[in-house]
């Protein structure tokens, strides 16, 4: 067996635990720090999403944590943070942005991003390893350096694509509800004040999210579409 090939099945198996390691955890933060979501107007809204997809219910969790921020976990559970909910008792977000929320982590869910995720995730690291222990040798320290910005654009490329497709999915579904589009793209002109402006400074290309202009306009012309 050639070094190379031993050196690409070792980051490969690398990437691998280490992904599993990171959903397990992932998993028993979710459990440890959330509680049901119990809020009558919010689960007015996510039982119409339930009733425009055909399903029974959407069971919506409140993760006990100050960002702001929605998450659908590895096993397919949608997460509202505590700081979130805050910020809509402070009369700073409305129950339907909220709602177009929970919207876009069912189009992760949905759209399979979550398995995709993990599978990118551990391209992710299998790359970085392999960069590392190439770029290393012509150039010491800066070549890891190198390596891991190489394969965090990588990362950061493949997530802005769930995150437009998690958009579009959100809007046929709000559209669907009656709840409509504008709730999504109010709440992003919000974000950059409610996450304090995270990721000001980074290049676009680094982002794991796509810019708010972006997204926006990216939501209107699948409405065009849809509507023409």
């Amino acid at each position: 067996m050639s070094a190379l090939l031993l050196s690409l099945l070792l980051a490969v198996g690398y990437a691998v635990l280490m992904m599993q390691l990171s959903v397990w955890r992932t998993k028993k933060v979710l459990e440890e720090k959330s509680v049901p979501l119990r809020d009558a107007e919010l689960q007015r809204l996510a039982d119409r999403m339930a009733a425009a997809l055909g399903v029974e219910r959407i069971e919506v969790r409140v993760f006990e944590v100050e960002p702001v921020n929605g998450l659908a976990s590895p096993d397919g559970r949608i997460y509202l943070t505590r700081g979130f909910l805050d910020q809509r008792a402070r009369g700073a977000v409305t129950d339907q942005e909220l709602a177009s929320v929970i919207a876009h982590e069912l189009g992760h869910v949905a759209m399979g991003h979550m398995r995709r995720r993990m599978i990118d995730f551990t391209g992710q690291n299998a790359v970085f390893v392999m960069l590392s222990a190439v770029l290393n040798r012509v150039l010491p320290i800066v070549g890891i350096w190198i390596a891991n910005l190489i394969a965090s654009a990588l990362m950061a490329r493949l997530s802005r694509r769930d995150e437009f497709e998690a958009d579009a999915y959100a809007s046929a579904l709000l559209i669907k509800t009656g709840i409509g589009t504008g709730p999504q793209k109010s709440l992003f002109r919000k974000l950059g004040p409610l996450t304090r402006n995270a990721g000001q400074g980074v290049p676009a290309w680094l982002l794991s999210h796509p810019q708010t202009e972006e997204r926006i306009a990216a939501i209107e012309a699948n409405e065009a579409r849809w509507v023409g």
